[in-house]
């Protein structure tokens, strides 16, 4: 009995054409993976330091005392490299082979690149654990806070440029209004408020007058900077007792979770503004894609005329979602004076309003991811102190460019393939 060969039909030839042209091998994580598994390698053993890296696993104010870990310094590098090199292995093959390697791969590796280098910093010193914890979540305290702003006003379609802006005015009003009343809470208010009217301006020349989103954002961060630090020369600093004492956010521990060994300390033992983090992280990621509010945010900034074809007024929806993001971004503001350093002081946010706009990017607009990207940042900045406090043998140049050449790593060699709203950037013009 003889078969026939069919052949397939024009329609399914050219679509199995089209599927094998837009097949493509990603080597971007391939790529950054090597790089970094290369820099460890080098400082492995090229570099290599002996002696044993110790791990305090409790602090002062935990219940169980877990003891200190000592760890060889050599041998542990060595074997953390090693799992670097299979990882590396394993995502070259994954791009070979057009797999995508999931989440799980560049988590991993980062976690034992930092454990690695951790390690090789500390040989013959202590690191304290909570203590490193505890700094990284505090520091990403404003930065999270910043990144939903961001996500929300680009996901509205405005590229929100002016965190930066919105932080220093909320963090110059809280300290006022919080000296004045004596009240961290009434601070806050005002924060919120301080960072909804720097986006209120952004919103209104953006949306209403057309103006490029970008210029006015960078605009309003010089104006804002030259402002607070003109205000704080001649008003705050001659009445700083009057004007620029407001009182901090006390420290809340939730009882029994506070008791956690490593963990409990760091996530329940916090202040207010930490809390309402908690809570708005997933708050923002429940509104933004289980809400009714959600879909139409989600919509005026994918595609403002199928939207307005469905009766939802655009730039309504932009304007206020904006004013949403200021306000939002304007509690991490609040968190420099009221629950940092206990005072305001020029250009105290040293850039921080463009680190969020970055882990907007590399979170891919999501406000889950965004503020894990936030939190990366935080534990490179805190680990940068650690580092130069246990007498690391790398340059305090380079060190002060440590959370900045993480923050480039993460956005152009870890973050993938991302795309942002399709919108974001472009006014709407009815009609």
């Amino acid at each position: 009995m003889s078969t026939a060969t069919v052949n397939p039909a024009p329609a399914e030839a050219d679509e199995v054409i089209t599927r094998q042209t837009v097949r493509q091998r990603r080597w971007k994580l391939a790529i950054s993976l090597a790089v970094s598994t290369v820099l460890i390698g080098i400082m492995a053993f090229a570099f290599p330091r002996d002696g044993v890296s110790t791990y305090r696993l409790g602090d002062r104010t935990s219940t169980v005392d877990l003891g200190d870990v000592g760890l060889p310094t050599f041998a542990t590098v060595a074997v953390c490299t090693v799992l670097l090199v299979i990882m590396t292995g394993y995502a070259i093959w994954a791009a070979y082979t057009y797999r995508r390697p999931g989440l799980w791969l560049p988590i991993v590796f980062a976690f034992v690149a930092v454990f690695a280098f951790l390690t090789w910093s500390a040989a013959d010193g202590l690191v304290p654990v909570t203590g490193l914890l505890f700094g990284a979540v505090s520091l990403s305290v404003p930065l999270v806070f910043g990144a939903l702003g961001g996500v929300i006003g680009e996901r509205a379609g405005v590229v929100n440029v002016a965190i930066e802006a919105q932080f220093l005015l909320a963090a110059f009003s809280s300290a006022i209004v919080a000296s004045i009343t004596g009240s961290f809470i009434a601070g806050l208010l005002a924060a919120m408020l301080s960072g909804a009217l720097v986006a209120s301006v952004l919103a209104a020349f953006s949306i209403k007058y057309l103006v490029d989103q970008v210029i006015v954002g960078v605009v309003l961060n010089v104006l804002i900077t030259g402002l607070t630090s003109f205000l704080h020369g001649a008003l705050l600093t001659p009445n700083s007792e009057a004007l620029n004492s407001p009182p901090r956010f006390p420290r809340w521990a939730i009882p029994f979770l506070s008791d956690i060994p490593v963990i409990g300390p760091v996530v329940f033992n916090q202040t207010l503004i930490v809390y309402i983090m908690y809570v708005a992280v997933p708050l923002v990621a429940w509104g933004l894609y289980k809400t009714r509010w959600g879909l139409r945010l989600r919509a005026v900034g994918e595609h403002p005329q199928a939207a307005d074809t469905v009766g939802i007024r655009v730039n309504p929806t932009r304007f206020w979602n904006v004013l949403l993001a200021g306000a939002v971004a304007g509690i991490g503001g609040a968190y420099f004076t009221l629950g940092s350093v206990g005072s305001f002081d020029k250009e105290m946010t040293g850039g921080l309003g463009f680190i969020a706009l970055a882990a907007v990017i590399f979170g891919g607009w999501d406000p889950v991811k965004a503020s894990l990207a936030a939190l990366l940042f935080g534990f490179a900045t805190n680990l940068r102190t650690l580092l130069t406090n246990l007498g690391s043998p790398i340059p305090s140049e380079f060190m002060a460019m440590l959370p900045y050449v993480v923050t480039v790593l993460a956005v152009v060699g870890f973050a993938g393939q991302v795309r942002g709203p399709a919108a974001a950037g472009k006014p709407y013009i009815k009609g």
